[in-house]
């Protein structure tokens, strides 16, 4: 043929008679190429361990959530004014063309159920901000980090947490705070605290450890009050009168006497509640002076002139009241309390991470009771559970093919010498994953098990094809692994290059979020492109060395029928 296809004809016979100048080059130095083959085994598993451990790749969604946490017992109103202050940091930091919104949720979210939506917020001093930006600004990170270097020393006493923003991270952490969320149980609360405090000053010079805080808050300010109950007791009041009276005054009736207003004019029901203004308690006297009063059928059933008292008590005639801190939010897992040490990983690989955390966890639990437990939950501890499972999964695949390949070559050697094709995948998978900096996670993982797939595919049609030729042309074993690897040399590239051409723009990471599928595209790749040479050169030495008698599946059809035609023969002579 003239003209393009033409010259691409001559050309891949060119390269095609290149490849089979090298491939009997191979063959002659076998016992070279696979101890090089080994050796570059060798160094691979080296640079195997190198690489770091994700559960999931991250993605730049831009999206922020920071938390912000302003000296414990802070008013309302004054963490508002710090929050506004806050956001004219962030907008000197983020550039006006690249910000599209910024949203604030402060305090508690009483209109939710804290069950069902994951926030840190648990009094009047915290605040979560959502930072939205346009397309096409900067890197994300970067400006966390910035955020995270700069806005501390502006805001001193309060503290500064990034939250997962986006909902696939928020999935993959399982409801906790954090990616890794280190968990303290003990019978001793004060131990417990003391072990997180030595713990996140041990995390915090961690390389990739970033934002380490205490999630529980242990010393927000309150007011102790301690009832007289002799004197109580002796004024007809008990202890759940006084806290009854309490709670009314200072959270309203609305939980403990519900009442309801139903407007006639358009049928809407309206809570009634009974509460002291706000602004009617202003100092401690004019909480000692909040009216203490028994149930009314406690003072209907006794004369009112033989009460020692008046049926109304003020506070300050049965209780003491004292300044204290207390615990703003108490956590449980199985029941027993427990300190969360939350932590974010910035420029290091979760697993490497973890790691280092672990080592600091075991330094700092010599000594301690059996009653004592660390553990590290979140994405660490799903990630390998996931990675035991997908290895399971993968050496099972292996298995299974394996199995299957005996039962349709109808030989333990032939499916062997296909499998030859696999650690070549694993070879590229290893060293891409290492040059483009990726690290293995389940993406990555999953483009593993499509590479041993295509690898197996294409060593099936080479070692099928040279079987093919030993049978029919009675070819030596020399002749049939390079007559098999040049003529099927086209269909082999054309299946590698078909998926490496199609996985070029996933590797590249193209589109919004493409980042998150890269690792599946590189894997692919660097897989196929090693596998595919493992299969043009591996593949037939060892065909070479293990397939030296003549295979038996070609002579099953011939036998058959000479065995069907002798059985015949005997019929017939038998009747004659």
């Amino acid at each position: 043929p003239k003209g393009f296809f033409g010259m691409f004809d001559r050309g891949f016979e060119r390269f095609r008679r290149g490849y089979g100048w090298m491939l009997e080059g191979a063959l002659r130095n076998r016992a070279f190429v696979l101890i090089m083959f080994v050796a570059l085994l060798g160094v691979t598993g080296g640079v195997a361990t190198t690489l770091g451990l994700d559960f999931f790749p991250s993605a730049d969604v831009g999206l922020i959530k920071l938390h912000y946490r302003a000296p414990p017992g802070t008013r309302i109103e004054e963490t508002e004014k710090l929050v506004l202050r806050v956001e004219d940091a962030i907008r000197g930091i983020i550039p006006a063309e690249e910000l599209d919104t910024v949203n604030d949720t402060i305090g508690v979210p009483s209109s939710f159920n804290l069950a069902f939506v994951p926030s840190d917020n648990v009094g009047d001093m915290d605040a979560e901000i959502l930072v939205s930006l346009k397309g096409g600004h900067h890197p994300t990170v970067g400006y966390m980090r910035r955020i995270r270097s700069d806005l501390p020393a502006q805001f001193p006493g309060s503290v500064f947490y990034f939250q997962t923003a986006d909902i696939v991270s928020q999935v993959l952490n399982f409801g906790l705070p954090a990616p890794i969320d280190v968990q303290i149980q003990d019978v001793n609360f004060e131990r417990s605290y003391g072990l997180a405090q030595q713990l996140v000053q041990r995390m915090k010079a961690i390389p990739g450890v970033a934002d380490a805080h205490v999630v529980q808050v242990v010393n927000y300010p309150g007011l102790q009050i301690d009832v007289d109950r002799l004197r109580a007791s002796k004024l007809r009041i008990s202890q759940r009168d006084a806290a009854n009276n309490m709670l009314t005054s200072l959270s309203s009736s609305v939980l403990v006497s519900p009442n309801f207003f139903l407007n006639p004019q358009n049928n809407v029901n309206y809570s009634v509640a009974v509460q002291t203004p706000i602004e009617k308690i202003n100092t401690v006297d004019d909480l000692l002076n909040t009216p203490v009063a028994a149930p009314p059928t406690v003072l209907a059933s006794a004369d009112p002139t033989l009460l020692p008292a008046a049926p109304v008590m003020r506070l300050g005639d049965i209780a003491t009241v004292y300044p204290r801190s207390s615990l703003e939010s108490v956590n449980h897992y199985t029941v027993q309390r427990e300190i969360d040490v939350a932590a974010n990983v910035d420029g290091r690989d979760l697993g490497a991470t973890a790691a280092d955390i672990q080592k600091a966890i075991n330094d700092i639990s010599k000594g301690l009771p059996i009653t004592t437990h660390i553990d590290i939950r979140g994405q660490n501890e799903v990630m390998l559970a996931s990675f035991q499972s997908l290895g399971v999964g993968m050496i099972l695949a292996v298995i299974l093919v394996y199995a299957l390949l005996v039962i349709l070559f109808q030989s333990w050697v032939d499916p062997f010498i296909i499998m030859m094709a696999v650690p070549g995948g694993l070879l590229g998978i290893i060293w891409i994953l290492a040059l483009t900096g990726t690290t293995i996670n389940v993406e990555s993982l999953m483009g593993s098990i499509m590479t041993i797939g295509i690898s197996v595919s294409n060593s099936i049609l080479v070692v099928s094809f040279a079987n093919d030729l030993r049978s029919r042309r009675e070819m030596t074993v020399f002749e049939a692994a390079i007559g098999a690897c040049t003529i099927r040399l086209r269909p082999v590239l054309m299946t590698a290059l078909a998926m490496i051409i199609g996985m070029i723009p996933m590797a590249l990471g193209l589109g919004d979020a493409g980042e998150q599928n890269a690792p599946l595209g590189r894997a692919v790749i660097g897989g196929l492109v090693v596998a595919t040479v493992a299969t043009l050169f591996i593949v037939p030495i060892f065909y070479t060395l293990l397939r030296r008698k003549p295979p038996t599946l070609h002579t099953l059809d011939v036998r058959f029928a000479a065995e069907a035609a002798g059985a015949g023969h005997t019929g017939e002579t038998s009747h004659g």
